[in-house]
């Protein structure tokens, strides 16, 4: 089966995970960490793809953006990876790649799934294990929405806004939030979208997303096709 193209809506959030290949280390000192940051930093400039959460593992990074275009996301993936891989390379002295040829990502609905991918990524290194307290880890944008410290790489979406009417609200509200985590069939539903590139939301969402690219959104119905109603011989219709 040919394989489907990437899901990409301009507008929308996107949930992406790019993993090293074979799990090699992606990071290996802080100089490492520093450069990537640099590099999203310069990233919705170059390529106008807005950052709304990020979290830097050993192995892995994942990003919750909006492009604003249909390719400008692709384009600052690709960008991204080579300007990192170049680097990462020269400083550790080798070649050759780094990271798998395709990022996973998945379309996000904003009103309903915006602030739970936001975690989603920010918890990703306490559900990975590299760390027990989230906000103590450097590499994510969790300490910019809790309020330790503020992120140039962050462009906060209206969701966040939503939190609360003032900086000190909203930062106190997204604490208490990223305190109570998610639960484990929510990381299981977020997981599986981004693994399988799916859209993530319910079906109002879907049907507003299906007017705006000609993607399948969703799996196919798994099991035998009905009967029509006028096949009374009992013949499967093909």
């Amino acid at each position: 089966m040919a394989r489907l193209p990437r899901l990409s809506v301009p507008g929308y959030p996107h949930l992406l995970v790019q993993r090293s290949v074979a799990g090699q280390p992606a990071f290996l000192a802080e100089t490492d960490y520093q450069f990537m940051l640099s590099e999203l930093r310069s990233l919705s400039r170059r390529h106008e793809v807005e950052i709304h959460a990020y979290a830097l593992m050993p192995d892995q990074f994942h990003l919750l953006v909006t492009p604003s275009d249909g390719r400008s996301l692709s384009l600052a993936m690709q960008a991204l990876g080579r300007r990192y891989v170049r680097d990462f390379n020269r400083r550790h002295e080798r070649g050759g790649t780094l990271w798998q040829a395709r990022f996973r990502c998945t379309v996000v609905d904003p009103e309903r799934f915006l602030l739970p991918c936001a975690l989603f990524v920010e918890l990703g290194p306490v559900r990975t294990q590299y760390v027990t307290n989230a906000t103590l880890y450097p590499w994510s944008s969790l300490p910019h929405h809790v309020g330790l410290q503020a992120d140039p790489a962050i462009s906060e979406h209206a969701e966040i806004w939503k939190l609360g009417n003032t900086p000190f609200e909203r930062q106190a509200q997204y604490r208490r939030l990223a305190d109570a985590g998610l639960p484990e069939q929510e990381v299981a539903r977020i997981h599986n979208a981004v693994e399988h590139g799916w859209a993530l939301g319910d079906g109002p969402f879907l049907r507003e997303l299906a007017t705006k690219t000609e993607r399948r959104l969703a799996p196919l119905p798994v099991g035998r096709p009905r009967r029509s109603a006028g096949n009374s011989s009992g013949n499967e219709v093909r």
